[in-house]
């Protein structure tokens, strides 16, 4: 690739910005719709819910379309299909096109979310700068949450949650001109990609010469660690999704008026960008599964922290600093782990297998809170299991063995 590495780490979080940045201001506009279509708050869950299932099924297909044909195309696509979504949540009805709008976003995601943007930046960047180059793109996200929720709240002041929606759907256009700064970054384009390339003399048996796509699969799925990420990250989108949809409705019952929600969010964006940089440098120095889990185990005590303190302006901000820090730094150590463990060949499909486990937790953090809350008229129950799956997921990233597979007897075969 004859672009450099600072090219494509921009254009990568430039569209995450985008992407990311709106999917969590997503949660501002479950009141205005709920109210003025007269539906519960169920439905605009399921439709967010929906939105991370298609997200998470999509993305390991996405995933493997970007490794064999770049990234550009894929995430073109994808900044279509996410504008056309957001134009479907304007349309009139009972709430089906809650579920068009969702299902059309998820599909967009799937193009320019983790699995795609930050597989190819995993694969272009050498192994010594890889975990940091991933903090910076996963770092494009944050940023994109500290703009875009500032900007989506004064859009809905300002003209509607219609018309706003229509404002959010052309920037989200914005995409297609990054993806160009992505393109050309499939394997044979690369000339990196460890599914193709031989092991040099002395080298790791971390590579491995003509991988096919379904020997990588076989490769990961009868690894225990592979299993462990999956359903360790699952805890991370069921956190993420519960507190982007659902903390402005939950502040709103507390009387709390909608700017703190948006300060709120936006605090967790800026946060996160410190969160996001910070977790990829310390992955370079340290075990990347021991983090995770000293992460998810300090999200569980943040989580009971909130609910058995007073809620309070000033509680509310320190709750979206501290859960900032933690927000998307997952997202490199987990993603710079199947680098680490697999390679780079096929990175962008087996993160988008392991990220699949992070959207089932999103759904059902999107949709369960949302249901829960129209049975039972309150978010504890959800708060408490979020709580409860931090410690579980801390403990399952506990026993992943990090270290490369080898693959020394496959090679002897192969030669």
């Amino acid at each position: 690739m004859s672009r450099p590495l600072w090219i494509l780490v921009f254009c990568a979080g430039a569209i995450m910005a985008i992407s990311l940045g709106f999917r969590q201001s997503l949660g501002l506009f479950l009141t205005p719709i709920s109210m003025d279509l007269g539906l519960g708050r169920g439905s605009f869950a399921l439709g967010m819910g929906l939105m991370n299932l298609v997200w998470g099924a999509l993305s390991p297909i996405a995933g493997a379309l970007a490794d064999r044909h770049g990234a550009g195309r894929v995430a073109a696509l994808g900044g279509l299909l996410y504008a056309a979504g957001l134009l479907a949540l304007t349309l009139s009805g009972e709430g089906g096109q809650l579920l068009l709008g969702g299902l059309l976003i998820g599909a967009g995601l799937s193009g320019v979310g983790f699995s795609v943007i930050l597989g190819t930046v995993g694969r272009a960047a050498p192994p010594e700068r890889r975990s940091r180059a991933l903090g910076l793109a996963a770092m494009g996200g944050s940023i994109g949450q500290f703009v875009a929720l500032p900007y989506s709240h004064w859009i809905i002041d300002g003209i509607g949650w219609q018309a706003g929606l229509f404002v959010l759907a052309a920037t989200c256009l914005l995409i297609l001109p990054f993806s160009l700064g992505i393109a050309g970054t499939s394997q044979s384009a690369l000339s990196a990609s460890a599914g193709r390339e031989q092991v040099a003399p002395g080298g790791n048996p971390h590579q491995l010469a003509g991988q096919t796509i379904k020997e990588a699969l076989r490769e990961a799925f009868g690894d225990r660690s592979f299993w462990l990420l999956n359903t360790g990250f699952f805890v991370c989108g069921f956190h993420l999704a519960f507190v982007a949809i659902h903390l402005p409705a939950y502040l709103a019952d507390f009387g709390f008026a909608p700017w703190l929600a948006v300060t709120a969010l936006t605090v967790v964006g800026i946060f996160n960008a410190i969160g996001s940089y910070g977790c990829g440098h310390l992955g370079e120095h340290y075990s990347k599964k021991n983090l995770l889990s000293l992460l998810y185990l300090a999200r569980a005590g943040i989580f009971a922290a909130f609910l058995l303190v007073p809620t309070t302006e000033t509680t509310v901000i320190l709750f979206s600093a501290a859960m900032g820090l933690l927000w998307l730094g997952t997202v490199p150590l987990t993603s710079g782990l199947v680098a680490q463990i697999f390679g780079t060949g096929y990175l962008s499909m087996l993160f988008g297998l392991v990220f699949l486990g992070h959207q089932f937790g999103g759904f059902l953090g999107a949709w369960l809170a949302g249901y829960l809350y129209d049975l039972l008229g309150s978010y504890d129950l959800i708060w408490w299991a979020s709580a409860v799956l931090g410690l579980i997921s801390a403990l399952l990233h506990w026993p992943i063995s990090e270290r490369p597979l080898d693959r020394s007897g496959q090679l002897a075969t192969a030669s």
